[in-house]
């Protein structure tokens, strides 16, 4: 190569082409180890470590539209199987973290409530029945648990996010309503004197 080819710029743009990419490449592979660093250390974290706010609820007043679904054991359940009780009903999903999160505070209140015409029904949003049946033993669930592989559910509430929850009062009127994840201290605050009023 002569000194006015090796001058010359179109003879550098490869050699600058090649450095990009390489570098690139570097930065690539960088952020790769970077994800990989993340979730071994949020998976090292356990999840009842992890501190998800609880979220309020809105006081509301309607009816629900009739529910129909299956349960885990595929026996055909209904909402108005559970007429002239207070129901607390959960959506949920395995995969969603602040979902399994308040699980064991459901049914802590569940477990100190269950005589009071009270009872849990937690809908999961589209599992699989394997995966659906693994976290209730893994979180030792004693409370009802329906599947609802259409999302029947979401759509009766008209409410996507997870998880939401809403207690129905013993004639049928939905009284309060979540969007996001509950803990024992706000169902003692918001569900017990719903309780004690019947």
């Amino acid at each position: 190569m002569t000194e006015a080819e090796s001058s010359n710029p179109k003879h550098a743009i490869p050699s600058k082409a090649l450095a990009l990419a390489l570098i690139g490449f570097g930065l690539l592979i960088l952020g790769g180890l970077a994800l990989v660093l993340l979730i071994r250390s949020e998976a090292a974290i356990p999840e009842e470590a992890i501190d998800y706010p609880p979220a309020v609820p809105v006081p509301l007043d309607f009816r629900p539209s009739e529910l129909r679904l299956a349960d885990i054991d595929g026996n055909p359940v209904s909402l108005a199987d559970y007429a002239g009780q207070v129901v607390l009903l959960n959506n949920w999903a395995f995969w969603c973290p602040p979902c399994r999160a308040e699980l064991p505070e459901l049914q802590e209140y569940y477990d100190a409530h269950r005589d009071q015409n009270f009872t849990i029904v937690g809908i999961e949003a589209g599992g699989e029945l394997d995966d659906v049946l693994y976290h209730v033993k893994l979180y030792k669930l004693e409370y009802p648990i329906w599947l609802d592989p259409q999302s029947k559910s979401l759509a009766a509430f008209k409410n996507g996010s997870l998880p939401n929850s809403y207690v129905i009062d013993e004639s049928g009127t939905v009284r309060l309503g979540w969007n996001g994840p509950i803990n024992r201290e706000m169902l003692e605050d918001y569900v017990t004197p719903l309780l004690e009023e019947q």
